[in-house]
């Protein structure tokens, strides 16, 4: 009886992982398909926030969002095409990148300690918030920073 169970299990396993194989291309492509729809629908967010709003005001929404809605890599990937978007179509607020140091790909202590500190200051803890911050340190070191409402105007 117990080696018929065996047996049943062992069928429906492969049965199941044959399923999956084969069909691993569409599985793959419907999560694809998924993750391109969240980063659409959040670009188009930031782009529609940003619009109304200035850089200060769509770093915090960012912020805010990212750490009262989910957690995670896949969200920090959506509240940073939130941000992006909504940075090059928001109005410049003169006060956004002062205090912030100039980006470099090789994160140094004081990179680190800055974003740190900056997501402590708003009880936000975890590394996803830190990257949303090193996008706040590369807005700033570009020159996009002072061109307002790039996007929103189609510039």
């Amino acid at each position: 009886m117990l080696k018929k169970v065996m047996l049943a299990l062992l069928a429906i396993a492969v049965v199941g992982g044959g399923y999956l194989w084969l069909n691993r291309d569409r599985f793959v492509a419907e999560f694809n398909q998924q993750r391109a729809a969240d980063a659409q629908r959040f670009h188009a967010a930031g782009i529609e926030f940003g619009r109304n709003h200035d850089q200060q005001a769509c770093l915090d929404k960012a912020l805010s969002d990212f750490d009262t809605q989910c957690t995670g890599f896949e969200c920090t990937v959506r509240y940073g095409k939130f941000l992006k978007a909504c940075l090059d179509s928001s109005s410049v607020n003169p006060a956004f990148c002062q205090g912030v140091p100039a980006f470099n790909e090789e994160l140094s202590e004081e990179d680190k300690n800055w974003a740190r500190q900056s997501c402590w200051g708003r009880d936000i803890r975890g590394e996803g918030c830190r990257l949303l911050m090193r996008q706040q340190q590369l807005f700033c070191s570009s020159s996009e920073a002072a061109v307002p409402g790039r996007l929103a105007t189609g510039q």
